[in-house]
């Protein structure tokens, strides 16, 4: 129900190179005639043309013959008229691309395709397994879909309890890469839609006396500063022999000979 909500609410001018993914080929014919009196739909006509052919195959017929359009519509082609033009309509055949191959999977239409859907074009791609996949193709497909893999025995891959069974229980699409006499699990599921951020402004001021009023704040106005702080004389009672001497260290040599190197420097 909601699919169809936002179909109608698609115009051509609305139309992208993802939402476009959501559309059939009847769709188009029907966007087109109503933005047909649309002077920027007349002008940007091409650009238009450019998103449509991003999600469909389109062939222009020249020709009026019937036996041409019938053999466009055993194709799966839809054909309609279109007008780009103030002077001329043209017949266009229009078919959805097919997504066969891993290699037709983009980032604007891994969002459209469900688990089941990803699971056949795996299938029919695959012989290596997940790690045989680009890295390019594994990450549009992690864009839209949580992916995980495991590796066992035969025997042990449908073991009650195992991993295989919970991610069953919780919606993973799963498909079985043979490899000998062990087996490669790939389990795919859909990713949410996540939230976009939403711009947070700043709150008044008085949310934020509200938001300060449990901060207690500490008072360090009449503490004085590091410079000002007096140091106290030292208690005689505190002096020993141990903590105090006005001996000057002079060392442990021949006091005959620290003296002689002394005379040296008064000498210079």
């Amino acid at each position: 129900m909601e699919q169809q909500t936002n179909k109608k609410a698609l115009t051509l001018k609305t139309l992208t190179k993802s939402s476009v993914w959501d559309i059939q080929e009847n769709d188009i014919f029907r966007l087109w005639e109503g933005a047909e009196k649309d002077a920027e739909v007349k002008d940007n006509a091409r650009h238009f043309v450019d998103i449509i052919r991003s999600a469909f195959m389109i062939e222009e017929i020249n020709s009026d013959s019937d036996l041409v359009k019938t053999k466009f519509e055993k194709l799966g082609y839809k054909v309609g008229q279109v007008k780009l033009d103030e002077n001329a309509k043209v017949t266009w055949a229009i078919k959805k691309r097919p997504i066969m191959r891993v290699t037709d999977l983009t980032y604007e239409n891994i969002r459209h395709i469900s688990a089941t859907k990803l699971i056949e074009v795996l299938d029919r791609n695959f012989g290596g397994g997940w790690d045989s996949l680009s890295q390019s193709i594994k990450d549009i497909i992690e864009s839209g879909f949580d992916i995980s893999t495991t590796t066992l025995p035969k025997d042990r891959l449908h073991k009650k309890g195992g991993m295989y069974e919970k991610k069953v229980e919780d919606g993973f699409e799963v498909l079985e890469v043979a490899k000998g006499t062990w087996v490669e699990a790939i389990f795919a599921k859909a990713k949410p839609e996540s939230e976009k951020p939403r711009m947070k402004f700043a709150s008044s001021s008085m949310d934020d006396e509200d938001d300060d009023a449990d901060v207690e704040i500490e008072d360090n106005y009449n503490k004085p500063d590091e410079d000002d702080i007096e140091i106290s004389d030292p208690n005689d009672e505190d002096i020993t022999e141990e903590n105090y001497s006005t001996m000057m260290d002079l060392g442990s040599g021949d006091p005959d000979e620290e003296a002689e190197n002394m005379s040296d420097y008064g000498e210079e």
